[in-house]
């Protein structure tokens, strides 16, 4: 059976999963991270690493990831 990242157990089954998800989404549960200040850290940390990148390594990183999704161009 899947773990989630505090050792949690999740449902394998896709159905049980979506289930599980849109519960999340509706708000019937709480999403639970293993640890509330890492998830806080992330989030800063996106925006600080956009705050110190050049306007033309975030043109050269935009070019990039939309390449990837919409293919070669």
């Amino acid at each position: 059976m899947p773990t989630g990242p505090e050792g949690q157990k999740r449902p394998a089954d896709p159905v049980a999963s979506a289930l599980a998800v849109a519960r999340i989404a509706v708000g019937h549960e709480e999403e639970r991270y293993a640890d509330k200040g890492m998830r806080e850290g992330g989030l800063k940390g996106g925006r600080a690493r956009a705050d110190k990148l050049t306007p033309e390594r975030r043109r050269e990183i935009a070019r990039k990831a939309a390449s990837a999704r919409w293919g070669k161009g």
